[in-house]
C-alpha cells in the first residue's frame, strides 16, 4: 500500500478510482467511454446536475448561492474575482496570509486599488495576523482559508463574518472538510484536487447578489453570469474532472458528511502533530499551535542534515509526498479527506522509529 501525502494532485478514494477507471471503458453501460460522451446529453447532464446537487446538500448552501464547474482553477479566480467585482477606481481588503494570497494580491492590483489589511509576510508567514481593521468601502474581502505551503489556517471566521463586506474565500486546500456556515461567504473556489476531485476543474460558489455590479466589459467567458445562467456549460466542461468530482462527492455523502470527515481529519492531524511536538528530532513551523493547518502538518529538522535520510526511510516504506515546498523546504503532510488514518498512524510510526535511533 503506497501512502500518498501529495499537496495536489492528492489521493482520491480508492472506490472513486475503480468507478472512475470503470467508466473510462464504458459509462453507465451505454457503450461509451465518460471520457467521449457529449455535454450536451442526457448521460453528462445527470452528472452536472447530480454534481451540483451534492455540493448544495454538502455545504447546505441557500438559494442564493450559485454551484459553477469552471476551467482554470483557482489561479484563473485570482484575476476573475476582481474582474468582477471591483471597478477601477475602487478598494477590496485582502488578507497576506503566505504564498496563495499574495498571488491573489498581485492579480487583483490589475483591476483596482487592493488594501492589504493584515500580513503575515515580515515573519515568513509562520503565523495568522489576527488583528485587522477593513474599510467600510471595500468591495469585498479576500482570504485564503489554508495556506498549503506554509501550513496555517484560519479556524475562527468571527473578524470575517462581523467585517461588513463581502466576504470571499480561497479554500482550494480545505473545502468541505470541516462544519461552517458556507452561507455566510459570498463566493468560495476551490481547485478541485486536493479535497473535491481531479486536477482540471474549479469549483465556484457565489451569492448571485453581487454580481453585475462592475462597470467594465467582461469577455464573455469571465463573466460569472453567463456560466450561471448556462448551468457551467457556457462550452465543453471538463468532462471526466466533473464526474470525479461527482463521484468523491458521492462518497463523501455516504461517508456522512462534511460533520463526519471533520471529527477523521481532526484525528488524523491530532496524531501527527502529537509526534511532531513529543519527537526532539522534528519542529512544527507555525509559532501559534491554534494556526496549525489541519489540511497541510509543515514542519522541520533542528538538524536539517538528517532530511534527506528521513525522505529515503519514508521512501522505503511506500511513504511518498512528504518533501516540503520548493520555497520553504523541510516538510509538508499533507492531509486530506481521502487520506486513510493508517496512512498517519504509518507515518508516526517511523517518525518515532527515526527519532528513537536519531535524538
Amino acid at each position: 500500500m503506497m501512502h500518498n501525502f501529495n499537496a495536489g494532485p492528492s489521493i482520491l478514494p480508492r472506490e472513486v478510482f475503480k468507478q472512475a477507471s470503470e467508466a473510462i471503458l464504458n459509462y453507465n453501460n451505454s457503450g461509451l467511454s465518460i471520457l467521449e460522451i457529449g455535454h450536451r446529453t442526457d448521460l453528462f447532464q445527470a452528472v452536472m446536475d447530480e454534481a451540483i446537487a451534492l455540493v448544495k446538500e454538502l455545504m447546505q448552501l441557500d438559494d442564493q448561492h450559485e454551484v459553477l464547474f469552471l476551467h482554470g482553477g483557482a489561479s484563473t479566480q485570482f484575476f476573475q474575482i476582481p474582474m468582477n467585482l471591483l471597478n477601477d477606481n475602487e478598494i477590496a481588503a485582502y488578507t497576506d496570509t503566505g504564498t496563495w494570497s499574495a498571488k491573489a494580491i498581485k492579480e487583483a492590483r490589475i483591476f483596482g486599488h487592493v488594501e492589504v489589511v493584515a500580513s503575515a509576510k515580515e515573519s515568513n508567514y509562520n503565523h495568522l495576523p489576527k488583528q485587522f481593521t477593513v474599510p467600510k468601502t471595500a468591495k469585498y474581502l479576500h482570504l485564503t482559508t489554508n495556506e498549503t505551503i506554509h501550513g496555517v489556517q484560519w479556524h475562527d471566521f468571527t473578524p470575517f463574518f462581523e467585517a461588513g463586506v463581502p466576504l470571499v474565500a480561497d479554500m482550494s486546500s480545505d473545502i468541505l472538510s470541516r462544519k461552517m456556515d458556507f452561507n455566510k461567504f459570498d463566493l468560495i473556489y476551490a481547485g478541485a484536487q486536493k479535497n473535491v476531485g481531479a486536477a482540471g476543474v474549479n469549483l465556484v460558489i457565489v451569492n448571485k447578489n453581487i454580481l453585475g455590479k462592475v462597470t467594465r466589459k467582461l469577455p464573455s467567458m469571465m463573466d460569472y453570469r453567463n456560466h450561471v445562467e448556462n448551468g457551467s456549460m457556457l462550452n465543453t466542461p471538463p468532462v471526466f474532472a466533473v464526474y470525479v468530482c461527482m463521484l468523491t462527492l458521492r462518497w463523501l455523502k455516504n461517508l456522512g458528511g462534511v460533520e463526519a470527515i471533520e471529527k477523521i481529519n481532526n484525528q488524523k492531524a491530532q496524531l501527527l502533530y502529537n509526534a511532531i511536538d513529543s519527537l526532539p528530532v522534528f519542529k512544527g513551523t507555525a509559532i501559534n499551535k491554534e494556526d496549525r493547518s489541519i489540511m497541510n502538518a509543515c514542519f522541520i529538522m533542528d538538524n536539517a542534515g538528517l532530511e534527506k535520510e528521513f525522505l529515503t526511510l519514508c521512501k522505503q516504506h511506500n511513504i511518498v509526498g512528504i518533501k516540503g515546498h520548493r520555497s520553504v523546504g523541510g516538510f509538508r503532510v499533507s492531509l486530506y479527506n481521502a487520506l486513510p488514518l493508517e496512512s498517519v498512524q504509518v507515518l508516526t510510526g517511523l517518525m518515532q522509529e527515526f527519532a528513537g535511533k536519531k535524538g
